[in-house]
């Protein structure tokens, strides 16, 4: 079985090594392939590493981790990066999202929920820690935004609206990191019936993936 090849970003060596023990001790199919401790050397590892997911403090000195996102995405695209951190600071949060993360946890989860996340981002969920995300919509929802913002929002919440319920229902349990399996196994329906809205949903949005179409949810703000 190939393993799921791991980078760690984070200033604090002592967290890195200890999270390296972690995760190879409690996992077999997860390998650390290479640590940085800052955005810019994280950049390095994984162009020598070609890693499958980076979990990337946020706060570092230099290169922080959102800008590290932003050259990693760029340049290797298929790398997917996981923000691991101690703040739920919403600009940070809507930046590493908007520039391609495909999830925000924090730092103090349990070891066993972090394994089970770099697994569901792997097979391409999105996750987000439901502090991060409850702020999340909470701004989306509440705060006044700035007009060319409200336009983007009010056209991805158009797109979103004009799903059907159980369309929207499958497009949610898909931001929270189910696989079609789990989503027919939740829903009580065939898994092909589950891929058949999924192709619909794609359509319908405009979008190529699970990582977009996860991403429509918390930029329009939809709430069952």
């Amino acid at each position: 079985m190939d393993k799921i090849k791991i980078v760690l970003v984070d200033d604090q060596t002592l967290f890195v090594e200890s999270l390296r023990t972690v995760l190879e001790t409690r996992a077999d199919d997860l390998q650390v392939v290479g640590v940085a401790g800052d955005g810019r050397r994280a950049v390095e590892v994984v162009a020598q590493t070609n890693p499958d997911i980076v979990l990337m403090d946020v706060r570092m000195p230099g290169v922080n981790g959102v800008e590290s996102t932003r050259l990693i995405k760029e340049q290797y695209p298929q790398t997917r990066v996981l923000m691991l951190t101690t703040f739920d600071d919403d600009q940070y949060v809507i930046e590493a999202l908007r520039l391609g993360a495909v999830g925000y946890l924090l730092k103090n989860m349990p070891p066993s929920e972090l394994i089970s996340a770099i697994r569901a981002v792997y097979e391409g969920g999105v996750l987000i820690s439901p502090q991060v995300a409850n702020k999340l919509l909470g701004l989306i929802t509440n705060s006044q935004m700035r007009s060319e913002e409200a336009q983007s929002h009010n056209s991805i919440a158009a797109l979103v609206n004009q799903l059907s319920g159980r369309e929207k229902e499958i497009l949610q349990l898909m931001a929270e990191g189910l696989d079609n399996k789990e989503i027919a196994r939740k829903l009580f329906i065939a898994e092909q019936t589950v891929k058949n809205y999924v192709s619909v949903i794609y359509s319908k949005l405009g979008v190529r993936d699970r990582t977009q179409a996860s991403r429509m949810v918390i930029e329009s703000g939809l709430k069952q």
